[in-house]
């Protein structure tokens, strides 16, 4: 690699961004992309950008238009709101599926009595803070799944709404179809339109009959991993 691609490749990891390096096996000419810009030498069509950035997305290297992509993607991340016991089971299941996982939660008494503090799945980190605030701290990105489990309209709604402000490529929320009513009634009046709103899966997780926490985290976790590769289908 070029010194010039590396030290764009640093940058870009550094900030903690997927992105691709694409290398002409014949010619030897590179490009790195990235979202929101390139840099390098070799001329790419929209349709292989395209192509690229769908692989990045993906996290899927190989052949592509016969050009080498190398994709350096950090790992997915997901913000649970929320220590309850649905996240006592879906925080550790994400850091073992390869999440970067943070349980944001106001009740410190709640973060305290959770199962991952101090147990195998040490990699799962909390913040003590409400979720508007905590939100911020975490900074969701294009990786990021956001999944709210409070029941409470006082910690989830904030949560969502600085969801539906950031690109994160999930957003989920614990609560039968009568409570998800109720909650979109809420955004809608905050000034969500109806395209915002349809991002949020609620009732969350995948239609399996789901009854037991475990069971539930489970069905989120599916629908995670559903809507995180939907791009390699």
């Amino acid at each position: 690699m070029k010194p010039e691609l590396l030290t764009a490749l640093t940058v870009q990891r550094a900030h903690k961004t997927a992105c691709a390096c694409v290398t002409n096996l014949d010619t030897g000419q590179q490009i790195l992309l990235f979202d929101g810009g390139e840099t390098g030498d070799l001329p790419l069509s929209e349709a292989q950008k395209t192509a690229v950035h769908r692989r990045i997305k993906a996290d899927k290297s190989g052949m592509e238009d016969g050009l080498f992509v190398r994709v350096y993607a950090p790992p997915p991340r997901m913000i649970v709101v929320g220590a309850v016991h649905i996240a006592q089971f879906l925080a550790p299941m994400a850091a073992l599926a390869g999440f970067d996982v943070t349980v944001i939660d106001p009740r410190e008494g709640f973060v305290r009595s959770t199962g991952w503090i101090g147990g195998a799945i040490s990699s799962v980190k909390s913040l003590t803070a409400w979720p508007d605030e905590g939100m911020k701290e975490v900074k969701p990105d294009a990786r990021t799944a956001i999944v709210t489990l409070t029941h409470d309209p006082k910690l989830d709604d904030p949560a969502l709404s600085a969801a539906l402000k950031s690109p994160a490529f999930y957003i989920g929320a614990l609560g039968s179809k009568k409570t998800h009513a109720k909650r979109l009634q809420r955004l809608e009046r905050d000034g969500f339109s109806a395209d915002d709103l349809a991002r949020i899966n609620g009732p969350v997780g995948l239609a399996i009959n789901a009854q037991s926490p475990a069971e539930i985290a489970v069905s989120i976790m599916a629908q995670v991993i559903e809507n995180l590769r939907a791009e390699a289908a």
